[in-house]
């Protein structure tokens, strides 16, 4: 195997949102902090699925100025065998948040990371594992590569970002909420960035027509400069825990009281 297959790699988790929807549950507590069990909350599972890939060295955090002093605390206590890093953004409210690939960049500058990375939403819970998607994208190399879940139900495709790709898997389409979905692949807040790929952020975000706050107007763009690759997750669950609803269903599946 190569040096450069065995190099680790950074990964981000993306944590400045202010989870208004869950409101008055999130009102003073960030949603990545959310117990799902007694013992773990939603970021404990994403650090242990990074950490359990064995091909990262080390989790970052980004969140903002009012749950930095949170995220602090939980990194304290912590037991990740993977060093678990936490940044604070500097923003302090919705009116002036970086937004999603702000965010990436605000990482990507303020530690200088030049080597691949890759982001996961605070909100993402997976129950296959990131360990295949990152055996695809490095594979895919040097293009990005997107994880796509398949939810099955074109009428439920609606509600998502939606995704076609060919049979080499690269991405062909991305269809924000579609009311004529072309597949059920519904694109989730998993990223993989190549180390040469994270020189197109400084373009992305200092473009006055692009949006910082929806990554999916980021990996249109990206279609066209490189090209976009999806690694189709065909079973097993993914939540984005957006709102009451999908929280209880994270909560009655995880604490076993669902079939």
């Amino acid at each position: 195997m190569t040096a450069q297959r065995t190099q680790k790699i950074k990964a981000v988790i993306l944590a400045a949102g202010y989870a208004t929807r869950l409101y008055p549950l999130t009102r003073n507590i960030p949603k990545p902090l959310l117990k799902v069990t007694p013992e773990k909350s939603v970021i404990d599972f994403i650090v242990e699925d990074l950490a359990d890939s064995g091909r990262v060295d080390e989790i970052v955090v980004v969140t903002n100025h009012r749950y930095a002093g949170a995220f602090a605390a939980w990194a304290r206590r912590c037991r990740s065998r993977v060093p678990v890093a936490v940044l604070d953004d500097a923003t302090s409210s919705n009116a002036d948040r970086r937004g999603a690939i702000g965010d990436m960049d605000f990482v990507v500058r303020k530690r200088k990371i030049a080597r691949d990375l890759i982001v996961v939403g605070g909100d993402n819970l997976f129950d296959v594992g990131v360990a295949r998607f990152l055996r695809f994208a490095q594979g895919r190399k040097p293009r990005v590569s997107l994880g796509l879940f398949d939810i099955r139900d074109k009428a439920a495709a609606r509600r998502f970002g939606i995704v076609a790709v060919d049979r080499s898997g690269r991405v062909t389409s991305f269809q924000e909420k579609p009311a004529r979905p072309r597949s059920t692949l519904a694109a989730t807040c998993l990223y993989y960035f190549p180390k040469a790929s994270l020189a197109f952020l400084k373009d992305y975000v200092g473009d006055r027509d692009t949006s910082n706050d929806a990554p999916g107007n980021y990996i249109k763009w990206l279609m066209k400069k490189t090209g976009v690759s999806g690694f189709a997750i065909r079973r097993g669950h993914w939540f984005d825990i957006g709102h009451l609803d999908s929280y209880k269903q994270v909560l009655a599946l995880y604490n076993g009281n669902v079939a």
